[in-house]
């Protein structure tokens, strides 16, 4: 740990929320388990999917448990991970249980409570392109997914209690001539890229989804491997999979906690900590930088005063899902997507805002339909996306935007208007990092080798989570890749 005369300050963001933090219990010099490449024998009963186990030596002390809420202090880990979304807390979870190093997560929130818990939760690769340059991280993360849910049910672990998996197949639907080609198409590459998928025509598509529209030129592609889940409850489960590791002195949480600055060593120029509201986080070996759509602002206030330039064009993309709890009116055994959905092909200008200046400034609201009827049976409808700043506000119009997209697809939703289901809907929105190329970014900082980003997923970070954290993992311990992260390299792109 180096003294504070040997620091130079970055920048300071002047935020200030309560803090709650968890801090390790003990430390302990060496692993207290196994790992291979089914799964890794924590401690107690739950287990999960790991890879395999990089040895490191551990050497420094760790700080003694705090009360809650505590006073300003100093600790050092192997790696400080920026955001507790579901791309933060998944790398802690592989370099836990990939590595002995030992791993921090800071937060100005809580886990859950930005873009991941606002979304549908699907896992569906029916909607990817094969050949595009997200497909090979895409089908990676897909798999591990697929891995992890068998790995818990031989582990005794059910998926469906845990994380809210359901292999619920999915139906990305057509409804022109132009559309139904277009998904012919589509099948055709999912095959030949190894998926199981096929093509629907209206008939066997309504037999699939007896309560959906389908008329003389209505067909979908249809790939049963793809899977949903909770979002929420697989985040507590990594939470609660990472929070094994405290006991040996491995893991701790900072929440409420903003990151005011980034601390470098005057003789090498490196990162060597995070300056947060109340403590300082020191890292021997890597940042990781996965706080989403705030990713871009972040790294500009903190590398304003430095001599690096760095501009992550990572913008907030708004949503909107309307959920009905314990929704009865309809059924549907998949999840559902309209073939609209992949291009944003219903779009209309934001009020005030004429169509030349929406597409100008980037802000087309677009609505499509989406479906899925969630583990507790809540019938979630989506999908809205929209540039509106950081605002989270509920905008009533797109939620009747969506309700009225809904109803050409589903007759029965026309008996009833939305109103008589006031006391039973939900509304979340939530903030999509968007990339202008339509990729994440994810990998080191050029200049500062030790410090990474992992953001810019847009709505695919759910889905793309496993394969992200395992490909930051590979690049912290410096491991080969699965697979090839050029296409999301920082260099390029944000510098």
């Amino acid at each position: 740990m180096g003294s504070a005369s040997t620091l130079c300050s970055i920048s300071k963001l002047n935020v200030h929320r309560d803090n709650v933090v968890f801090l390790p219990k003990t430390r302990s010099s060496t692993s207290a388990y196994q790992s291979g490449f089914l799964g890794s024998k924590l401690p107690g009963k739950l287990s999960l999917l790991s890879i395999q186990k990089y040895p490191r030596n551990r050497t420094g002390p760790f700080a003694r448990p705090g009360s809650n809420p505590i006073s300003a202090s100093h600790h050092t880990f192997d790696v400080v991970i920026i955001g507790a979304g579901i791309i933060g807390l998944t790398v802690a979870r592989q370099l836990l249980i990939g590595s002995d190093l030992s791993v921090a997560v800071v937060d100005k929130d809580v886990p859950c409570s930005g873009a991941t818990g606002a979304g549908q939760g699907y896992l569906w690769m029916v909607n990817k392109t094969p050949g595009s340059d997200t497909w090979d991280l895409a089908m990676r993360s897909h798999r591990l997914w697929v891995m992890l849910a068998e790995s818990m049910r031989e582990q005794g672990l059910d998926p469906l209690q845990h994380l809210g998996w359901k292999n619920t197949g999915s139906l990305l639907i057509g409804t022109s001539s132009d559309e139904l080609d277009s998904l012919k198409r589509r099948v055709t590459l999912l095959q030949d890229a190894g998926l199981r998928a096929e093509y629907l025509s209206g008939g066997d598509l309504l037999l699939e989804e007896p309560d959906l529209l389908v008329d003389k030129d209505g067909g979908a592609a249809f790939v049963p491997g793809d899977c949903q889940l909770d979002a929420q409850r697989a985040s507590a489960f990594f939470q609660k999979v990472n929070r094994h590791f405290s006991s040996e002195g491995r893991y701790a949480e900072f929440f409420y906690d903003p990151v005011t600055s980034l601390l470098r060593s005057d003789s090498s120029g490196d990162v060597i900590a995070v300056k947060t509201s109340n403590n300082t986080l020191y890292s021997r070996k890597a940042i990781v930088v996965a706080a989403g759509c705030w990713s871009g602002s972040l790294m500009h206030d903190l590398f304003r005063e430095s001599e690096i330039v760095l501009d992550v064009p990572v913008k907030p993309r708004k949503g909107h899902l309307l959920v009905l709890e314990n929704f009865d009116s309809l059924k549907v055994n998949h999840g559902l997507m309209e073939a609209g959905y992949v291009n944003h092909q219903i779009a209309t200008p934001l009020p005030g805002i004429s169509a030349s200046e929406a597409y100008d400034h980037g802000q087309t609201l677009s609505i499509s339909m989406t479906a899925t009827m969630d583990s507790m049976g809540n019938f979630v409808l989506g999908s809205s996306r929209q540039f509106a700043g950081f605002s989270t506000e509920v905008e009533e119009s797109i939620v009747n935007g969506i309700w009225n997209r809904a109803m050409d697809f589903f007759p029965k939703l026309r008996e009833r208007p939305l109103s008589d289901f006031i006391k039973s809907r939900r509304v979340r929105t939530g903030l999509r990092p968007y990339m202008p190329d339509g990729k994440p970014v994810i990998g080191p900082v050029p200049g500062l080798p030790n410090v990474f980003l992992a953001t810019g997923h847009e709505g695919f970070g759910l889905a793309m989570a496993l394969g992200t954290a395992e490909m930051v993992a590979h690049m912290v311990l410096g491991n080969s890749e699965n697979v090839d992260s050029a296409s999301f390299a920082v260099q390029g792109r944000c510098c």
